[in-house]
């Protein structure tokens, strides 16, 4: 009976507030059940039945199952299960396209200075640390040019970046690993100055939003920190090899560890970032039709922006809450600049991480997430123009919501 008035609901119109027909649809979903169930919800469950196969049995929904462990938010609970399902194929094609120049090439400032903390010098003791910028000839002509051009930014918009030199790094020679720096004093700068401290993430307002994304850009730091601990184990690392992963992933990432909802969080941020790339898709696909994307990376794009993930209603669910709190009151648009001055100080605070490598994936990852509130909230919560972001912000867009991708990915692994 739930099920046949929550239908008549939605297709005759009777819920007008967006966020709640979102709401209500992720309920219907929620409520319909049963449905299938992967084979890490039964295993999440204890369920091992002997020749149980989850693709012969598609009566049964991992629904509640694929949440365990991860959040007790029912709404946010569908688009959860609709990340587990399809997010093994969208990370495969998102990892793929980040081996492209476009994607894995940035302009970075490696001397920036500490603004925020006293430090003492440090150079980077290991070979994991340091990073080096790669030939001026291996850098394509175009993107050198695009990045000159676009050197421009709005001196109150969301995002900020280093200015482009000759000097560019590349990800794919440098990739997020794990390389035993301590970044915890720069976290607690971030979490107690940048983060609002007059709410809580169980507040219905758009700054418990804020701090809901950014403890969900630190989840996905640090489930790329244990899968480096995880490689540098399997791969006979010495100096790693008294690391106990299980230990770590519990104390970073559990909800018996240090952040309880640091796995909800992580899932908040990966559906703000799928739905802000939703919201650039014109954008996207113009730039595939004006030749500004190179053939080999414009099939792939394709491929992630028709992504049935994007448009899921259940996972649009995080950006409808963030957009709703936004624009509840006038206040609470005024009060809009205050988020975007904090994006701002979040690329600036990069400057005090004294491992380069973590430094260059630290300011990816930000501008990555500042531009996603770009394009989701804009100046009066209403949202951005996507055609207004440059080439580095998209690029870092898709390389931020890759890695977004990945550490969900690590994590449901982990988990089952």
């Amino acid at each position: 009976m739930q099920m046949i008035m929550f239908t008549m609901l939605l297709s005759n119109g009777s819920v007008k507030n967006r966020s709640n027909h979102l709401r209500l649809q992720s309920l219907l979903w929620y409520s319909l059940g049963f449905l299938r169930m992967s084979n890490h919800a039964v295993q999440a469950f204890g369920l091992n039945v002997p020749g149980y196969n989850a693709l012969k049995h598609p009566t049964v929904s991992s629904l509640r199952m694929s949440a365990v462990g991860v959040t007790n938010t029912d709404d946010l609970k569908p688009g959860i299960a609709a990340i587990d399902m399809m997010n093994p194929e969208f990370q495969k094609t998102l990892e793929e396209l980040r081996h492209f120049p476009y994607f894995r090439l940035y302009s970075c400032d490696m001397l920036g200075s500490c603004e925020y903390m006293p430090q003492e010098l440090f150079e980077c003791y290991s070979q994991s640390c340091e990073i080096y910028p790669v030939d001026e000839d291996e850098v394509p002509i175009d993107i050198m040019t695009v990045d000159s051009e676009e050197h421009d930014f709005e001196l109150d918009g969301w995002a900020r970046w280093d200015m482009p030199t000759e000097d560019y790094y590349d990800t794919d020679q440098f990739p997020e690993e794990y390389t035993a720096y301590d970044g915890s004093m720069v976290w607690s700068f971030i979490h107690e100055k940048i983060c609002f401290k007059d709410g809580s993430n169980d507040l219905e307002e758009w700054k418990a939003d804020f701090n809901k994304a950014v403890s969900g850009l630190h989840s996905m730091i640090s489930a790329q920190v244990v899968k480096g601990m995880e490689t540098k184990i399997a791969e006979g690392d010495e100096e790693a090899a008294e690391l106990d992963v299980n230990a770590e992933f519990s104390r970073r990432l559990s909800m018996n560890g240090e952040t309880p909802k640091a796995l909800e969080n992580l899932y908040f941020g990966y559906m703000l970032m799928l739905t802000a790339v939703s919201k650039a898709r014109e954008r996207i696909l113009s730039d595939i039709e004006l030749d500004k994307i190179h053939s080999e990376e414009a099939a792939l794009l394709q491929k992630i922006v028709s992504s049935k993930l994007l448009d899921d209603a259940s996972v649009s669910v995080a950006s409808a809450k963030l957009h709703d709190h936004a624009v509840k009151d006038e206040c609470s648009v005024t009060a809009l600049w205050e988020a975007r001055m904090r994006t701002r100080e979040l690329m600036r605070i990069m400057n005090c991480v004294q491992c380069n490598k973590c430094r260059l994936h630290g300011k990816i990852s930000v501008l990555g997430l500042s531009t996603a509130l770009q394009v989701l909230l804009g100046r009066t919560g209403e949202g951005g123009d996507p055609n207004r972001i440059h080439r580095v912000e998209l690029a870092a867009m898709l390389t931020t919501l890759s890695k977004f991708s990945n550490a969900v990915s690590y994590c449901t692994n982990f988990r089952s």
